[in-house]
């Protein structure tokens, strides 16, 4: 018998034909040898997946609240890659090695869970299972599954109210509800443990609502329920009803107080007590009244009752919009009851005032650095310091500047907005940055006013320096004939066409020479000549300064008006006034700032026969021949290297 060797694997892609050997001799006889050919033809071979072949074996987790007979892992066989006609599991046989385990392993290769689940109340369990596969043509395969089982996720089942007493007057009818459990879980459902018999009381098992069988008499009745898990039975837990059937003489029970008025401040710490009632009934039993707490759940959820004491339940936070909402007041209503009768119950209304207790110090913004230019007018907004106060009203605050204003501080701060604005002249060359220290203080925090809160803030305000323009006039020297006027008349000579950059509205123009006897004055920029009955007594050479600026940084230019006037009874042109404009002029020693005495006018018959001579001198550079070729050649090479380049890219 030839047989294949353990552990030996065919392959007829690689061997598909082997020879043999056979020698064979009997006691006596010659030896006799034989060939025996072998051929392996290609077919299928079962063959176990990856991870469940392997030494390891395959993991699967699941939970412990699983429910029984679940599907935890499916074996699956691969066939030889590439081969068709894989027997399907139905060919299969699937058994387990060993037999120490609770999980199961069906005929198809499913792993299942406990026919009773696992055990919920053990830590991580760890469960291996050797399964070996077999096809109908004897090829097999094996591996392991390892199930770890982890804690259950799921809530326990409990009680929200384990013990409970519940009164009911006589002559209730039959499946009337008297109370309600309620237990948290998942797929909660109700069953009464005992008493058996009498059965004066039936629960449903969804609701939890236990309800009157009969028509009730006087009795006192102690009722176990029991809560469990639908899918789950072993987790259950109980509670006890005591439910008390009395006669219906008892009338509703009185308190004192009739009605709780109280103001508490928010710092009131949870668990502390607002009021004790103190309530009987008719029959001066107390231990048969029941305390419950009523009203909108805005209100109730910050109070709870223990017993006859009303206690705050959360913090009652006077910072809140929600707080604010509510008028900053709580209502609710207890209501005491006698054996748990509505028709038995007494109703205390209750209205807590929260009070604010000023709490937080107000807190300074971060990177409070504000630029303004030197030359800002007076009252400009430089910035605004917004500080914060998580007090209620938020953020109400007063502000100051330590120090106050004056010229080491030329800044203000609104008392109630926190601007800060320009009080005085600015210069970045004197100083070019501003510390200032300004006081948050809190207001309307707290019921005392005396208790106020406040922090300093460091705020720095930086000058931003503006470069010096001198105002500029066009033209610099004009000269103008007029014929004077009737005297007491006003006559227009010219209108000066200055401007000082950016604030050229705020140009002042003064006459500072030739002006001695006021026959000329200056409205706004417009020169205006005055006639008297004086003779005229010739042209008139006027000075006019014009200031431009702000604050300590003021310029001026100097204008020069050279007005002939005419007296009315010499022939004139038709033209009243003729303007001669030069756009430079020389001013004998030196610059404008250095005038001589005003000059004296000249006679008429000086000026027609000398004429006014201006001077310009300019500096103009004229390059030699050589540098305005290179610059040339130059300037078209470069133009042929970026034609060039712009080529080579595009």
């Amino acid at each position: 018998q030839v047989t294949l060797r353990a552990g030996a694997e065919l392959d007829a892609r690689q061997v598909n034909q082997y020879s043999l050997i056979l020698r064979a001799a009997c006691p006596g006889e010659d030896e006799v040898e034989e060939r025996l050919f072998v051929r392996v033809t290609a077919g299928q071979v079962l063959r176990c997946d990856t991870p469940f072949a392997s030494a390891e074996g395959d993991v699967v987790q699941v939970l412990a609240d699983v429910a029984p007979r679940t599907p935890l892992y499916a074996v699956l066989p691969q066939p030889l890659g590439g081969l068709t006609g894989f027997p399907s599991p139905s060919f299969l046989q699937f058994s387990l090695r060993n037999h120490n385990t609770p999980l199961t392993l069906t005929r198809r290769g499913l792993v299942l869970a406990p026919n009773k689940g696992f055990d919920p109340s053990k830590d991580t369990q760890t469960f291996r299972l050797e399964i070996e596969v077999m096809d109908r043509h004897g090829h097999n395969c094996s591996g392991a599954v390892r199930v770890e089982v982890l804690p259950s996720r799921r809530p326990r089942v409990t009680f929200l109210e384990p013990h409970r007493a519940v009164m009911v007057t006589e002559g209730i009818g039959p499946w009337e509800v008297v109370t309600q459990v309620h237990a948290r879980g998942d797929n909660v459902r109700y069953a009464i443990l005992a008493p058996v018999a009498p059965s004066l009381f039936a629960i449903d098992e969804v609701t939890g609502e236990i309800r009157s069988t009969r028509q009730l008499q006087v009795i006192r009745a102690h009722l176990l329920i029991r809560a469990y898990n639908l899918l789950h039975p072993d987790d259950h837990a109980t509670a006890t009803v005591n439910v008390t059937v009395q006669g219906t003489d008892r009338q509703a029970p009185r308190c004192v107080p009739a009605i709780f008025v109280s103001q508490v401040p928010e710092t009131v710490s949870p668990g502390s007590t607002l009021v004790t009632l103190r309530c009987t009934d008719s029959s001066s039993s107390d231990g048969c009244l029941h305390y419950a707490l009523e009203g909108p759940p805005s209100s109730h959820s910050h109070f709870c009752m223990e017993g006859p004491q009303l206690k705050v339940n959360t913090t009652l936070d006077y910072d809140s919009e929600a707080t604010a909402a509510l008028g900053f007041q709580f209502t609710a209503t207890i209501v005491v009851t006698v054996g748990g009768q509505p028709l038995q119950s007494t109703r205390v209304p209750v209205l807590v005032t929260v009070t604010p207790v000023n709490e937080f110090r107000p807190a300074c913004p971060s990177g409070a650095t504000f630029t303004v230019t030197e030359t800002a007018a007076f009252g400009s907004v430089v910035g605004r310091v917004a500080g914060t106060d998580r007090d209620y009203p938020l953020d109400s605050l007063e502000y100051s500047l330590e120090g106050g204003s004056g010229p080491a501080q030329p800044f203000s701060i609104d008392r109630r907005t926190g601007e800060i604005r320009v009080l005085g002249p600015l210069d970045s060359e004197q100083q070019r940055s501003y510390r200032l220290v300004v006081r948050l203080t809190d207001t309307h925090n707290d019921l005392d006013l005396r208790k106020r809160q406040s922090r300093l803030c460091e705020v720095s305000v930086r000058l931003q320096a503006v470069p010096d323009q001198l105002p500029v006039c066009i033209p610099e020297v004009q000269e103008l004939r007029i014929t004077a006027g009737s005297p007491g008349s006003r006559q227009p000579v010219t209108r000066l066409v200055c401007h000082g950059g950016p604030d050229s509205a705020g140009l002042t123009y003064t006459i500072v020479g030739g002006n001695e006897d006021g026959r000329f004055r200056l409205e706004g920029n417009t020169l205006v000549y005055l006639p008297s009955d004086r003779a005229e007594p010739g042209p008139f050479v006027l000075l006019v300064e014009v200031w431009g600026g702000s604050g300590g940084r003021r310029h001026s230019s100097l204008v020069a008006l050279v007005v002939h006037v005419t007296p009315r009874s010499t022939p004139v042109p038709a033209s009243t006034a003729t303007q001669h404009t030069v756009s430079r002029t020389h001013w004998p020693g030196g610059a404008p700032g250095n005038l001589p005495r005003p000059l004296t006018p000249l006679p008429p018959q000086t000026l027609q026969k000398e004429p006014l001579v201006v001077t310009q001198t300019e500096a103009v550079w004229h390059p030699p021949a050589w540098f305005v070729a290179v610059l040339t050649v130059s300037g078209a090479l470069l133009l042929a290297t970026l034609g060039c380049m712009a080529r080579n890219l595009l």
